[in-house]
């Protein structure tokens, strides 16, 4: 395993914007807390299966949009006064000595319930972008044995992370998982966490501030208190191979990660294949498949129990078997061509006031409208990595997954501090879910206008994926150029990026954002590789659940909408290498860019299902059509 190799350099990379503030400013400023990065781990891969805390519940929280809390007026060390991770009685001690000042009061300010975005907790803060602190204590484990880590699921976007007044680490990016050891910072009795996330994009951040959906700011996944033994698997990667083995790689970490002896099974099959780790504590194996084994697919997503076994240390997981290939125009899933019927999807739960706070039950809620409404085989989890509840379901219910970093847009190409964010993200979306059945596709961005440091920086996420994962497929949903002196639609795709890709895939918007009539999109001509597998990653129309107008089929119409689904499936089937299509979007969702008063007020209404999940007339539309692909498979 060449993770901490490939990701080398992240972390002075990432250093850069405080330093380069610090420079221009010539003012002392706090030394930064430490970096959570892939390569600097700890992993934690499948940490949900093991022994913890869950910290989720009842927090306090309190706004600090100057960011007093991490510098003074200057850009200095902040005073005592704003430091909200301090172990303090703040009401107590101003009240027992007028020379004290404190301008927060954390133990006393209101309470929210993690994880959950901000946004939706009072109406003061349906807009607010900036830093929020948190706070809640928790008792130390009893008979402390082993090693403790704070892992969280994500939090958007910067995260400052305390324990009992001690700074542990921070990290950047709103949508995949880190964690710090705290083993020495644990105390017996009670303990208090504090964790500052900053929400606020720049020009530098990943994605930048222009976005087509909402930044949902807060702690919105699971925090959880991870407990393992002194040496234990940080990472593992189990799989299937192309040529039909069982492989697996897996890195110990600990004083006794070296030469450790280790056993992977899966009971069920009544595989079990040992070996040593080397110095550096990794260990690589391989074994033939067992002939009764089921391969994952959507018809049947069988998983399997399976367990690595260190010394003290049993990891486990439930894993699906499969390969997913490309051969000419084809994508292969074990062996056989397979269409994608797919849509995509944003991660709001259903309902009028969605807070990014998944479960199973509404991932189930959300996918089950795909697999079961739809007749539908793929989502693509847009534009960032999705809670793990929802890989994980898609697991279990059987459904391919699109798995995508931010990379939207207005990026800044030339930083390399950016890149390295990027990058960062990219290995921990990718070591999080490698074991995910259902993930097939990593997309390394969407929608970047070509130039050369665009492209430079797309090549080495696309570089980036092959050496983290060489059993899946590269994508990118891409941009195409429209001949403006043509009568009818002619579209190319001159993307250089589309050589270095598996899949090629394609957001077109012809008749909602072009003024093309939708009769005319039957005489759409596309130019595309031939060689090659193509999908179309977006189209869509929008429409306000409720709104009729058959005889005009005015824009935002349940009708309006139908028909562009009707016209744009009849274009899609006289493309010869289509081989799949994830429409925008399943369920409407907010996006602060959209506010006709009439229509949108704050939500995109590209869905097939309204917010609350009412189904459009579009949706029975494409319903039908996968029935139909799928009835001829």
């Amino acid at each position: 395993m060449k993770r901490r190799t490939l990701l080398m350099g992240f972390t002075a990379l990432a250093l850069a914007p405080m330093a380069m503030l610090a420079a221009q400013e010539r003012l002392p400023v706090p030394p930064p807390p430490p970096l959570a990065t892939a390569e600097a781990g700890p992993l934690l891969v499948s940490a949900d299966m093991r022994d913890g805390t869950d910290l989720s519940g009842p927090w306090h929280y309190s706004i600090d949009p100057f960011r007093a809390g991490l510098y003074g007026f200057h850009g200095e060390q902040p005073d005592k006064g704003q430091l909200r991770y301090r172990e303090i009685d703040a009401r107590g001690e101003m009240a027992a000595d007028s020379r004290i000042l404190y301008e927060f009061d954390m133990a006393n300010s209101p309470t929210t319930t993690l994880p959950s975005s901000w946004l939706t907790e009072a109406p003061e803060l349906r807009h607010y972008q900036g830093l929020m602190w948190y706070q809640r204590t928790f008792p130390g484990p009893a008979k402390r044995t082993g090693r403790y880590f704070l892992r969280f699921g994500a939090a958007n976007y910067t995260t400052y992370v305390y324990l009992n007044g001690q700074p542990i680490g921070r990290h950047e990016g709103g949508f995949t998982p880190f964690a710090f050891e705290v083993t020495k910072l644990l105390r017996d009795g009670v303990n208090q966490i504090t964790v500052g996330v900053d929400s606020q994009a720049t020009e530098a951040t990943v994605p930048p501030p222009v976005t087509d959906w909402e930044n949902y700011g807060g702690i919105t996944r699971p925090i959880r208190l991870v407990h393992t033994p002194a040496t234990y698997v940080d990472d593992a990667w189990v799989r299937m191979t192309r040529d039909g083995r069982i492989a697996v790689d897996a890195h110990l970490d600990g004083a006794g990660a070296a030469n450790r002896a280790l056993t992977l099974q899966v009971p069920e099959l009544r595989l079990s294949l040992a070996g040593k780790t080397d110095a550096s504590g990794h260990w690589r194996g391989s074994v033939n498949a067992p002939t009764g084994m089921t391969r994952w697919s959507p018809e049947r997503p069988k998983l399997y129990d399976v367990t690595i076994t260190a010394g003290d240390d049993t990891w486990r997981d439930r894993i699906g078997f499969r390969t997913i290939e490309t051969r000419g125009s084809e994508i292969l899933l074990n062996g056989k061509p397979v269409f994608l019927r797919g849509i995509s999807l944003h991660e709001e739960e259903i309902g009028t006031d969605p807070t990014r706070a998944i479960t199973p039950a509404s991932a189930r809620a959300l996918l089950g409208e795909i697999k079961d409404g739809l007749h539908g085989n793929f989502v693509r989890l847009a534009h960032y990595p999705h809670n793990e509840v929802m890989t994980r379901t898609a697991d279990e219910m059987g459904l391919l997954v699109w798995s995508e970093v931010p990379v939207y847009w207005r990026v800044a190409w030339s930083n390399p501090a950016t890149l390295a964010t990027a990058r960062n993200m990219l290995a921990e979306n990718i070591l999080r879910d490698r074991n995910r059945a259902s993930i097939a596709i990593w997309s390394v961005a969407n929608e970047t206008p070509v130039t050369d440091a665009r492209n430079t920086f797309l090549t080495t996420l696309v570089g980036d994926v092959r050496k983290l994962d060489d059993s899946r497929l590269v994508s990118a949903a891409l941009l195409v150029e429209r001949d403006r002196t043509a009568t009818r639609p002619v579209m190319t795709l001159a993307d250089p990026l589309a050589s270095q890709l598996d899949v090629l895939a394609i957001n077109t918007y012809n008749g909602w954002y072009s003024p093309d009539k939708l009769s005319d999109l039957a005489k759409s001509e596309w130019r595309v590789p031939a060689d090659k597998p193509l999908v179309f990653s977006e189209f869509g129309a929008d429409a306000k659940a409720g709104f009729h107008d058959p005889a005009k089929g005015q824009k935002f119409s349940e009708e309006f909408q139908a028909d562009y689904y009707r016209a744009t499936l009849g274009m899609a089937d006289k493309l010869p290498t289509l081989r799949g299509m994830s429409p925008w979007i399943l369920k409407d969702f907010r996006s602060p860019r959209r506010q006709n008063p009439d229509f949108q007020q704050g939500w995109n209404r590209k869905g097939l299902i309204s917010e609350t999940g009412q189904r459009k007339e579009a949706f029975g539309v494409l319903s039908d059509y996968y029935a139909r692909k799928g009835a001829a498979r």
